[in-house]
């Protein structure tokens, strides 16, 4: 439904989010359904295939309309955000090109939502979680497994598709492992001895000796460990435990975050630990309360140290 001309400038737009920013696979395949939804709305409401020439003459009205479908569509808030986030990207690339001024797109506003993060837990709940998951599986390498695996989550801050990625190459782990995240910014993680200790555990126990290539933590069959599998086991020591149902695999991650600044961790490294591009999403990350922060913030100002 669009044309040629923009359908070759949509693909050469994502081959440079992918080698030039980086953007993750999952994500330009985002970018190219929303982008692809927004022209193809737009050649319909004009009634015709839009060149270079007629896209740069979009107006606040045709965005407005576009927006107003989209959420007639049921499309949620956060999603509509998301597409016209990928709407500008590429219409900013593709003004520098051809040289007309995108100001109508860029003028859109995202809709407002609610952003759900999940809830860290309490430091003796994540305790509780970890001790329980020790004994969860009656097959004693797939409980040291597992334990290895959240140890990683909440001991390291990884996401769990992270802790999966490991292979035997990783094995013994180092004191410090470099992480590849979201958009494939690298990050450095230092590993700590409980961390290495419940690996090494692990890989006594298993039936499957680390391979280079292979992944290191494997399921029941020898394959790579499921995602789903973690998440299926924490589902069940939650209801055991009589968790929230905010604790999950990720929440460990959250609880990670959480618990190092309310010990008095420096917010700008945990932010390279966890690997955010931005200061403000750690911030949001983190669940410690107002007080506390004064209290850190008493500790660490240089003014409130000299009086």
């Amino acid at each position: 439904m669009i044309s040629a001309a923009l359908a070759d400038a949509l693909d050469r737009w994502l081959v440079h989010s992918g080698a030039i920013e980086g953007k993750a696979g999952a994500t330009l395949v985002a970018y190219r359904h929303d982008v692809s939804t927004f022209l193809t709305f737009m050649t319909l409401h004009h009634g015709g295939p839009q060149g270079f020439a007629a896209i740069a003459q979009i107006e606040v009205a045709d965005m407005r309309a576009w927006m107003a479908q989209m959420r007639g569509t049921g499309l949620s808030s956060r999603s509509l955000a998301r597409a016209l986030s990928a709407v500008k990207g590429f219409y900013t690339w593709l003004a520098a090109r051809e040289g007309f001024e995108p100001t109508a797109v860029l003028a859109a506003r995202a809709p407002k939502f609610q952003r759900n993060l999940p809830r860290p837990l309490e430091v003796d709940d994540a305790r509780r979680l970890m001790d329980r998951v020790e004994v969860q599986s009656n097959e004693p390498w797939v409980a040291a497994r597992d334990l290895a695996v959240i140890t990683l989550l909440y001991g390291s801050g990884l996401r769990i598709s992270e802790a999966l990625s490991l292979t035997g190459e990783d094995y013994p782990l180092p004191e410090v492992l470099r992480m590849t995240g979201k958009g494939g910014k690298q990050r450095m993680v230092p590993v700590l001895p409980i961390a290495a200790a419940a690996v090494k555990d692990y890989v006594r126990r298993t039936p499957y000796t680390p391979v280079a290539g292979a992944p290191l933590f494997r399921g029941v069959r020898g394959g790579a460990l499921s995602p789903r599998i973690i998440q299926k086991m924490i589902e069940q020591v939650r209801l055991q435990l009589g968790l929230p149902a905010s604790a999950t695999p990720h929440a460990l991650r959250h609880s990670f975050a959480t618990h190092l600044l309310a010990a008095g961790g420096d917010l700008r490294s945990i932010q390279e630990l966890l690997g955010h591009a931005s200061l403000s999403t750690t911030q949001a990350y983190t669940a410690v309360d107002a007080a506390h922060l004064m209290q850190i913030y008493d500790r660490a100002h240089p003014r409130a140290r000299s009086e």
